[in-house]
């Protein structure tokens, strides 16, 4: 595994503003269509005080290498498309400010439990599949849909057993985070667990006993060990350990 380092050159860095403080950033580089060889390179990087570590990589970019692979949109942890391991743990690039790390040294590489694209970018294919396989939508009964048919109204008790789930923004941190995706290329993983549960517990919804049926299998629900992982890395504050936890309930007919 090799590693380059690189700097600003003279002439760019009287075209930046001029930092007191820089880091190097170590950026993971590979493309599985070209060989299976994986290396970082590092770049040294100013930065002030707001600076993201995508404002980092983008500056890479745009001085340095235009070549890394890296996935983003909207730059404000909302569309969830910048995931990866920062310094070890799942993170969102534009989530993560330089100095929240106290570190000198910041090393990116891609998503655990994905197929890498090239670099710091991963295929979401299989997650997305799972999630479409959960029926992510309020299930009715067509009889129950008229012309006369207004809002379902609910409570403020009702919507508070599923509303911190809605905040998925299927970045796939907690995919990444989970030990057993790592080892079972076929569990359904908590991302779409934890949106089986929003659905199930939705007042509204009446296609519980389809989910249940799906997830009720053994790369199921059954094979999270409950390690919790994947609710320490959620950037929106959802928590798929307890969702799958409460779907037990449902399955071990502790819930209705």
């Amino acid at each position: 595994m090799s590693t380059t380092t690189k700097q600003f050159s003279e002439e760019e860095s009287q075209t930046t503003a001029s930092p007191s403080k820089s880091i190097i950033l170590r950026i993971s580089r590979s493309n599985p269509q070209a060989d299976t060889t994986k290396s970082f390179m590092e770049f040294k990087v100013p930065y002030e005080k707001w600076t993201t570590v995508l404002d980092a990589i983008l500056e890479v970019k745009k001085h340095l290498d235009h070549s890394v692979g890296v996935r983003y949109s909207c730059r404000q942890a909302t569309c969830g498309s910048c995931g990866m391991v920062i310094n070890g743990k799942p993170r969102l690039a534009c989530f993560t400010k330089i100095t929240e790390l106290n570190s000198s040294v910041i090393t990116v590489e891609p998503m655990n439990n994905f197929p890498i694209i090239r670099d710091l970018a991963v295929s979401f294919d299989r997650m997305f599949s799972t999630h479409k396989k959960l029926k992510p939508y309020i299930i009715r009964d067509d009889s129950e849909i008229t012309t006369k048919t207004k809002e379902f109204l609910q409570t403020p008790e009702e919507v508070e057993k599923y509303i911190q789930f809605s905040n998925c923004i299927k970045c796939g941190l907690c995919n990444s985070a989970c030990p057993t995706m790592a080892t079972d290329s076929s569990f359904i993983g908590p991302q779409a667990l934890a949106q089986a549960y929003r659905y199930i517990a939705d007042n509204r919804d009446k296609g519980k006993d389809e989910r249940l049926k799906i997830i009720d299998e053994p790369h199921g629900i059954w094979r999270c060990h409950f390690a919790g992982s994947c609710s320490v890395v959620c950037p929106k504050g959802v928590d798929p350990a307890m969702g799958i936890q409460l779907l037990r309930g449902y399955l071990l007919g502790f819930r209705s």
